[in-house]
């Protein structure tokens, strides 16, 4: 393969991959982002810039997924009104846009990105399969989805990041993400490492595999809304994605948990996409295009 081809194949992985997250015009949404004058929250050597513009997120991202689907009144609330499966990328791209706002945008864009999440929830609520009320506004519930975002992106990052954080670049991490957490009404986030682990085992009494919670994981692993080409790299995150969950997710999720080819195989190959994607991302004809975040 001659250069001019090699980077005809980085700018075309990096096409795909930026109109997936970013929609179809990658440059205005980072202009958005980037370019809008204004103090922000973050400054650039912060953990959560590093954090969140790693390519690591897109694992990351799905693990999020499964360990929040675990909580039954927080995948009623997902399974009754977010449209994962009519619009699955129509959600990624909304998310993608809410984290690159709060951790790059100016501080008015950002907020109002956080009212009009705040508003959207308020309007979700409901009552579970087994009979059970909620609201996406609880703060209960918003906890446990910060948590479960949290330390999926962390551990993402410290397994598949490029620079991996120290000790103290974690706890900053958390208490850089506490502080958006803290203005969409999640009351008392954690903002240590230490915090973070503990109300996770805090949870886990109300943490099941549910009908729906185990559909979503189906989805999301086996019935993916991806091209053909695509699916050998998408199985690949999957099993990265699977292969950062704790043990004790495995069961409820019916979920493989086989420790040794995680650490081996699992890991060279989840580290091996990684790069790759990172390295289509970092094309410089299209660098300018890039959100910078999942």
């Amino acid at each position: 393969m001659g250069a001019t081809d090699l980077i005809t194949l980085r700018d075309g992985l990096a096409r795909m991959i930026l109109t997936k997250v970013a929609g179809p015009d990658p440059q205005v949404e980072r202009g958005r982002v980037h370019d809008t004058p204004g103090p922000r929250w973050f400054p650039p050597d912060a953990p959560i810039r590093r954090v969140h513009g790693d390519a690591s997120m897109f694992a990351g991202g799905l693990r999020a997924l499964l360990l929040q689907s675990l909580h039954p009144l927080a995948m009623a609330a997902v399974a009754a009104h977010s449209g994962y499966r009519g619009d699955p990328w129509g959600r990624l791209r909304r998310t993608s846009y809410f984290l690159a706002i709060t951790t790059y945008g100016a501080i008015p864009d950002a907020e109002a990105a956080i009212e009009h999440v705040r508003s959207v929830h308020e309007r979700v609520r409901g009552t579970s399969p087994d009979g059970v009320k909620y609201r996406a506004s609880d703060p209960h519930l918003l906890k446990w989805v910060h948590v479960a975002e949290v330390d999926s992106f962390l551990a993402a990052h410290q397994r598949y990041g490029a620079h991996p954080l120290t000790s103290a670049e974690q706890d900053q991490y958390v208490q850089d993400a506490a502080l958006v957490a803290g203005k969409l009404g999640v009351i008392d986030p954690p903002t240590t490492v230490a915090e973070l682990h503990d109300l996770l085992k805090q949870y886990q009494p109300e943490l099941r595999g549910t009908t729906e919670a185990r559909q979503a994981a189906r989805f999301m692993l086996v019935h993916p809304p991806v091209p053909w080409a695509a699916r050998p790299a998408y199985g690949v995150l999957t099993a990265a994605a699977v292969g950062l969950l704790p043990w004790w997710t495995r069961l409820p999720l019916r979920l493989p948990y086989l420790p040794l080819a995680e650490q081996t195989v699992v890991r060279a190959a989840g580290d091996g996409l990684t790069r790759t994607i990172r390295w289509a991302l970092a094309s410089p004809t299209l660098a300018a295009q890039s959100p910078d975040v999942l």
